[in-house]
C-alpha cells in the first residue's frame, strides 16, 4: 500500500488540484443554434455534432 513519506501542506495540496477547475471551463463552448454550453467532442441536445445533424434524419415531404 502507498504511504506517503511526509506531510502535503494545504497550499501543495491546492496547486496540485488547482487545473481541475480550469480545464472544464477550457472545455466548454458555446453551441451557436441554441446558445447552451456545450462539451468539445459531444453532441448537443438537439443532435447537432460540428453543424450536422447527427441523430434524427431530415425527411422531405413530397406532397
Amino acid at each position: 500500500m502507498a504511504v506517503p513519506k511526509h506531510k502535503i501542506s494545504k497550499s501543495k495540496r491546492g496547486m496540485r488540484r488547482a487545473h481541475q477547475s480550469l480545464l472544464l471551463n477550457n472545455m466548454l463552448l458555446i453551441n451557436k443554434r441554441t446558445g447552451e454550453k456545450n462539451l468539445y467532442h459531444h453532441i448537443s441536445t438537439d443532435g447537432f455534432y460540428r453543424g450536422k445533424n447527427i441523430l434524427y434524419k431530415v425527411t422531405q415531404n413530397n406532397n
